[in-house]
């Protein structure tokens, strides 16, 4: 049996690491991801401040896959009711049963010149060409805007002032929100507890203010306004990629097709009690058990002849078990009803961080991101 997976990150890595387990050393596994690496993608934002750390969130996956083959190719379409992935060369592949966890791409709405002329926060290039122009700012004390107040742009935020501290630069940080509020959709105490952070770092923050449209040196606003600027970020919006239909809704089987499924940021989860589950690393990284599981059992059944009615499939229960958000050498957590600062919350962080490394086997990146973090 041919086993796809379609995408590396928080979902898909997850989930190979977990079939390499559960599947017959027969069942040939195959991991389809463009880049040769797995990021950690929560401590994308880091690297505007510290460089280094890229080499400790960027895991090769031939060190950290055991028996499944990694292929560098972009996936352009999949079919999964035809259980066939059309790859970026043209070719096809044909598999058994597979899994769609391509995860999102940044959304910028058809918003006249904001693709053009801001920088995205997905990957650390994206990182690297942040930094780049926050130093070029920092130079004529300039302001750097950032677009979106969600968990990307407030972390991103607390990274330029934090540098900006760090170069003596007297430059502005601006964080523009469309909705009423910083992280609208984190609880009303973690909201305020990170609006308190922003401030005492002098980062403005803006709320009810929607970007319109963007030149090189000025951003309109949905009020009539205008802001200039020298930089600007753009964390507002994510959207599915093109392989295949636009983040697709599937149940909490996870099944999208016959012996296909779908999940992490990739898909529209709703759960066992009909909650839907946001796009986050912590949602994808539960969803891959449950995806596990549910392939195994389906290729058993194949392979005792589909004999019978099918196994009864694991469904995701989405339970947050807490929220985490970094602001420059600071943090805000949520652990159950109490809101965590200071250096509880940076001491949960560091856990999360070479927790989540060590359940995919890389413990060398594990112990080196937790130098990192120490330093």
């Amino acid at each position: 049996m041919r086993v796809a997976v379609f995408g590396g990150g928080y979902a898909g890595l997850p989930l190979v690491r977990r079939l390499e387990r559960r599947l017959p050393a027969t069942d040939e596994i195959v991991l389809f991801d463009e880049s040769p690496t797995h990021t950690v993608r929560h401590e994308v934002h880091r690297v505007v401040r510290r460089p280094d750390i890229a080499e400790a969130i960027a895991l090769p996956f031939e060190e950290v896959l055991d028996r499944a083959r990694h292929r560098q190719k972009r996936v352009a379409e999949i079919d999964p009711d035809r259980q066939v992935a059309t790859l970026s060369d043209g070719e096809t592949v044909e598999y058994d049963a597979g899994a769609v966890a391509l995860g999102v791409e940044t959304e910028f709405y058809g918003l006249e010149g904001v693709r053009e002329h801001a920088t995205p926060l997905r990957t650390i290039e994206h990182a690297r060409q942040v930094r780049a122009g926050a130093l070029e700012t920092f130079e004529g004390d300039g302001r750097i805007v950032v677009g979106g107040a969600g968990l990307s742009g407030i972390q991103v935020a607390g990274e330029l002032a934090a540098l900006a501290g760090e170069q003596d630069a007297d430059a502005t940080v601006t964080v523009l929100e469309q909705a009423d509020t910083i992280a609208p959709g984190f609880p009303a105490d973690m909201r305020r507890a990170l609006r308190e952070e922003l401030d005492a770092r002098g980062i403005e923050v803006r709320t009810g203010s929607g970007v319109k449209r963007a030149d090189d040196a000025t951003i309109a606003l949905e009020d009539g306004s205008e802001l200039a600027y020298d930089q600007f970020v753009w964390t507002g919006g994510i959207r599915g990629t093109e392989a295949v239909s636009h983040r697709p809704a599937v149940p909490a089987t996870l099944r999208l097709a016959d012996r296909t499924f779908a999940l992490g940021d990739a898909a529209r989860v709703t759960d066992i009690d009909g909650r839907p589950a946001p796009a986050s690393a912590h949602t994808a990284i539960r969803q891959a058990p449950v995806a596990a599981e549910n392939l195994a059992a389906l290729l058993a059944y194949d392979r005792e002849g589909a004999r019978g009615l099918e196994p009864r499939l694991e469904r995701y229960d989405y339970d947050q078990l807490g929220w985490l958000v970094s602001v420059g050498d600071g943090a805000v957590a949520k652990v159950g009803p109490q809101v965590l600062r200071g250096a509880a919350a940076t001491t949960v962080k560091r856990s999360v961080g070479v927790g989540y490394l060590t359940s995919i086997g890389a413990v060398r990146d594990a112990v080196e991101l937790l130098a990192e973090e120490l330093q």
